[in-house]
C-alpha cells in the first residue's frame, strides 16, 4: 500500500490516507459485529469529515468524539447520533449547545460523572428550553474520569429529579484493558462489563425509558462485540497503528494510514536525518514513535521539531529526497498534527481532505 506514483508532489512530512484501506477497515468491523446499530465509533483518530462519511456510508448511525469541533464535525454530516464522551463544564456546556442548536438533525448527549456537572448542565438546558441527555460515565480502572461504580445509582437517581437533562444510559471507557494474551484480555474485559451490569440492574428500574450501555475501546471491541445488549465504541480501527497491529494481533484490521518523510541530511557512515520531527508523529512515547515499511534497517536516535535521526547499517545506500512511508506507533495524536491528508486509491493521489477536527473549534 505504501509506494505512491509521482510522490515528488507530495511535500513531506504529510499524513498519506489510503482510502480503500479505510473502507476495508469499516467493512471489517461492521462484520465482526453483526448489527451496525451496536457499533458506535470514536471519531478521535481520524476527525476527518470524510472518513466519517465513509461510516455513514456503511449504515454507521451512531458516534462517539471527545472535543466539542468533533461533535460539530459529526453535525456538519448529518450524523444521527453523537455522543460527546467528555463531561462539558464551563463554556464547554454554551458551546455544546450551540452545536446542538445549529445542528437539529442530530442527536447530541454528554457524559457527566458527578452532581455538580449534572446539575450546572441541568441550568443551561432550563434556560435554553432544551432537555440534554446524559451518559454516567462510570471508572471501571481507567482512574482518568467516571464516577466509581458503587456510587452511581445515587447519581442516577439525582439526575431523574432534574429538569433539562435525561438520563439516556451508561458509559464505560477500559483503555487501560491492553493485554496482547486474548484471555487475560477477556478477563478484565467481563469485569467490566460486570461492573456495569450491577450497576445498570440497580437504577434501570427507577426509570420509565430503556437505558443504553456503551462500553469499551479498540483493544476491547472483539470482546464486548459479543454482548447483545452493548454498544461498542473502537475509534482507531479505521487507521490503525503499529501499536495495536502489534499489540492486539487478533484483531484483522490493517494500516491506512501513514506518514511520508523524506532524507535530508546525511550526518556521517551510519546516521542520516529526515524532515519527520516532534511536530509530525506523535511524541508522547519513546523511540521508535515510527516504524518504516520500506526501511525497516533504520533505527531512530534522536528527534527534535523538525528533524528525526535515524541509524542505519551504511548511509551511502541512501540519497538526500529519499522517501520513508512510516507507520506511526499512534496515530491518533499523529492524525492532530496535520491540517490535511493527502487520499490515496490505487497508487496515486486522489485528493485531500482536511482534518477539519484538528482545530479546538470549527464555527463554535
Amino acid at each position: 500500500m505504501s509506494y505512491i506514483a509521482s510522490i515528488e508532489n507530495i511535500d513531506s512530512p504529510a499524513l498519506l490516507v489510503y482510502a480503500d484501506k479505510v473502507k476495508e477497515n469499516i467493512a471489517k468491523a461492521v462484520r465482526m459485529i453483526g448489527d451496525v446499530n451496536r457499533l458506535r465509533p470514536h471519531v478521535k483518530t481520524s476527525k476527518i469529515a470524510e472518513v466519517n462519511q465513509l461510516l455513514l456510508d456503511a449504515g454507521v448511525t451512531k458516534f462517539k468524539c471527545a472535543t466539542i469541533a468533533e461533535a460539530e464535525m459529526l453535525g456538519i454530516i448529518d450524523a444521527p447520533d453523537v455522543l460527546l464522551a467528555y463531561q462539558p463544564f464551563g463554556p464547554k456546556i454554551d458551546r455544546f449547545i450551540a452545536v446542538m442548536n445549529a445542528y437539529p438533525a442530530t442527536r447530541f448527549s454528554c457524559l457527566v460523572d458527578n452532581e455538580k456537572s449534572a446539575t450546572d448542565l441541568s441550568a443551561k438546558a432550563i434556560e435554553n428550553g432544551i432537555v440534554i441527555p446524559v451518559f454516567i460515565d462510570l471508572n471501571v480502572g481507567m482512574n482518568r474520569t467516571g464516577i466509581k461504580p458503587e456510587h452511581a445509582t445515587a447519581l442516577a437517581l439525582s439526575i431523574k429529579e432534574m429538569k433539562g437533562i435525561q438520563l439516556a444510559g451508561l458509559h464505560a471507557y477500559d483503555g487501560h484493558i491492553n493485554d496482547k494474551e486474548v484471555p487475560v484480555r477477556q478477563q478484565r474485559a467481563d469485569a467490566v462489563y460486570d461492573a456495569v451490569t450491577q450497576v445498570y440492574a440497580t437504577i434501570a428500574p427507577a426509570f420509565d425509558h430503556a437505558l443504553i450501555k456503551v462500553v469499551g475501546g479498540s483493544p476491547t471491541f472483539p470482546l464486548h462485540l459479543l454482548r447483545a445488549d452493548v454498544e461498542c465504541s473502537p475509534g482507531t480501527f479505521v487507521f490503525w497503528d503499529w501499536n495495536y497491529k502489534h499489540g492486539l494481533p487478533d484483531e484483522p484490521f490493517d494500516y491506512a494510514a501513514l506518514v511520508l518523510t523524506r532524507v535530508v541530511s546525511i550526518i556521517d557512515a551510519t546516521t542520516i536525518c529526515t524532515d519527520l520531527g516532534h511536530k509530525s508523529v506523535a511524541a508522547e512515547n519513546p523511540l521508535p514513535r515510527v516504524h518504516f515499511l520500506n526501511a525497516p534497517e533504520v533505527t531512530p536516535v534522536g528527534q527534535s521539531e523538525e528533524h528525526l535521526v535515524l541509524r542505519v547499517p551504511d548511509s551511502s545506500k541512501y540519497a538526500i529526497g529519499d522517501a520513508f512511508y512510516g507507520v506511526p506507533l499512534h496515530i491518533c495524536p499523529t492524525v492532530a498534527l496535520y491540517e490535511r491528508a493527502h487520499v490515496i486509491e490505487d497508487g496515486k493521489k486522489v485528493g485531500e481532505w482536511r482534518v477539519i477536527a484538528r482545530d479546538r473549534s470549527i464555527n463554535y
